[in-house]
């Protein structure tokens, strides 16, 4: 016989994953509202795209919309692939899509680090070499659902 949950336990949400894996994903996020500062005009260009200007151009604005909605993506398959659903997907799609976001993260790694710019050398060069890795703990563990 299960023991009857208190009052309190009823009425708290279910709880997620306490070993960190939710991190994994939502940092994320963060990138996500970058670019869609960049998208939005503000003046960050320094920081991404080759770091040639301040303001972004719209053909680079317009890709930023573009990598900001990838980052939230990537941010759901991850999570999902950890075990905290935002939106249902199928297995198949948060274990591939983890394994391709292992890749991506390594090459954005790779490319980050031969640039000339100095944000995107010791910026998001190891940033991106952060998320390959978190990414590879996440394909290789997953949610331990199956």
């Amino acid at each position: 016989m299960e023991p009857v949950p208190s009052p309190t336990e009823r009425l708290s949400p279910p709880q997620p994953h306490r070993d960190g894996r939710g991190h994994r994903g939502g940092v994320r996020v963060p990138l996500a509202v970058f670019q869609t500062a960049l998208a939005l005009g503000a003046p960050l260009g320094r920081a991404a795209w080759g770091g040639a200007v301040a303001t972004l151009p719209s053909r680079l604005r317009r890709a930023s919309t573009a990598s900001a909605a990838i980052w939230l993506v990537a941010a759901v398959v991850i999570l999902g692939r950890a075990g905290i659903e935002i939106v249902p997907l199928p297995a198949v799609v948060t274990s591939v899509g983890a394994w391709v976001l292992v890749v991506l993260s390594a090459l954005g790694a790779i490319v980050n680090f031969a640039s000339s710019n100095r944000w995107e050398r010791f910026g998001w060069g190891p940033l991106a070499l952060v998320l390959a890795l978190l990414s590879l703990l996440v394909a290789v563990s997953g949610s331990g659902q199956g």
